[in-house]
């Protein structure tokens, strides 16, 4: 039974972290865009901003449905980072288990 439930307990591992990183690199972003430093003008950094919502925006939907942001911080992404390392530190143990 392993056999099978270890390749895809590390698959979702890496699916998860995968996603973790589009989440962190979409938080840089967002940070550089609100200094200035990168300009939403340019049409790679546009188009690349584009995906990256269409990443992530249905999942933080999601949390401020449940948790609306307070005082102008919106901590949906903060929040899925936390949910994403808790599964992701379930699906370690849950392969180490398997081993």
């Amino acid at each position: 039974m392993s056999v099978l439930l270890l390749p895809l307990v590390k698959t979702l591992a890496l699916v998860l972290d995968i996603y973790t990183k589009i989440v962190i690199v979409e938080i840089v972003i967002y940070w550089l865009l609100h200094f200035n430093i990168i300009s939403v003008k340019n049409t790679y950094a546009e188009k690349f901003v584009e995906i990256l919502k269409k990443l992530t925006e249905p999942v933080y939907q999601k949390i401020r449905s449940k948790i609306k942001p307070f005082g102008g911080f919106d901590a949906s992404p903060f929040i899925l980072l936390l949910i994403l390392y808790f599964f992701g530190q379930v699906l370690n143990k849950l392969g180490e288990a398997l081993l």
